[in-house]
């Protein structure tokens, strides 16, 4: 079972995306998969026995009925997971830039690694202040409040707009020239370099790249638009090119993303493509006002012969 939906307004511009996830599992049944993020997340995790192979080696997680809270940094590859046992899982998506801004770790150390959000912020417990004897709206008003109750104790500062407009571009298609887009925002190419490095974690070149992976990793699992799929294809030479990014990216075949059931990165992969869908309705109000300089309209999915 999967819950999802945007935070409050007033919580909106810094973290993205609320999610409740629930399995009934049999005590020794294992469920192994796992993700590929490309935003900073806090997960909130109660039951279940859990595993991840990190950056940092193979860790293993026992919350319990009292719950832990793990900070996932962006990923840059698929992090395989296993979960035994029932569970409950929240998971709180930061917008990309949000972060930095907000005091948090550098995204380019947390990359590919997991941290227990408790030792981060040195007192409590987060997974204590959420009233599981209640229903699900009740949890996600409890997570709301405690995000507000965070932003409250910072000065709020905006994540920057130069890395928010390069994640649209990248999110709507990643082919776009670097040095193109840096011009058109009156940046340096090497001011965009550190402000991407700095909000993502990783290069611009290696953010186009996983952008385009995960896109083509969405088509095969099903949760993306299937109209889209011939131009996803076309990002890549041919099919030996697409097999050497989908097995760098996820450790795995085209096939092998098709065929398998893949829970966890589904549902990964289904919050993404609701962040490309919110960037592909930012362009088209863009668009109205006329194109960005370093688009080509006709290269576009769902292009119409506008001029």
């Amino acid at each position: 079972m999967s819950l999802s939906r945007t935070p409050a307004d007033d919580v909106a511009p810094w973290f993205y995306w609320i999610s409740i996830a629930e399995g009934e599992l049999p005590p020794d049944l294992t469920v192994r998969c796992g993700m590929l993020g490309d935003q900073a997340c806090m997960r909130l995790l109660w039951g279940g026995k859990w595993t991840a192979e990190t950056l940092d080696g193979y860790q293993e997680y026992d919350p319990g009925e009292d719950g832990i809270t793990l900070y996932f940094g962006p990923q840059t590859r698929f992090m395989p997971i296993s979960v035994t046992g029932s569970y409950r899982v929240i998971t709180i998506h930061l917008i990309t830039g949000a972060p930095p801004v907000l005091g948090g770790p550098s995204q380019g150390d947390l990359r590919d690694r997991i941290v227990i959000h408790d030792d981060l912020v040195g007192h409590g417990k987060l997974t204590r202040k959420v009233p599981l004897e209640l229903g699900y709206d009740a949890w996600l008003s409890a997570v709301e409040e405690q995000l507000r109750i965070f932003l409250d104790k910072t000065d709020r500062p905006d994540p920057d707009p130069l890395t928010a407009a390069f994640e649209r571009e990248c999110l709507v298609s990643p082919d776009f020239a670097i040095a193109d887009f840096a011009e058109s925002a009156g940046v340096s190419t090497r001011t965009l370099e550190r402000a991407v490095q700095r909000d993502f974690g990783i290069s611009p070149k290696l953010v186009q790249r996983r952008a385009r992976a995960l896109d083509m990793a969405a088509t095969l699992l099903g949760v993306a638009r299937p109209e889209e799929e011939p131009d996803m294809r076309l990002r890549y030479f041919d099919q030996s090119h697409l097999i050497r990014e989908m097995r760098h990216f996820f450790g795995m075949r085209p096939t092998e993303l098709t065929s398998g059931p893949h829970p966890f990165l589904r549902l990964n992969m289904e919050s993404r493509q609701r962040r490309r869908l919110k960037a592909l309705e930012e362009l088209e109000a863009l668009e109205a006002q006329g194109a960005a300089p370093w688009r080509d309209p006709v290269a576009e999915p769902g292009w119409k012969g506008r001029p």
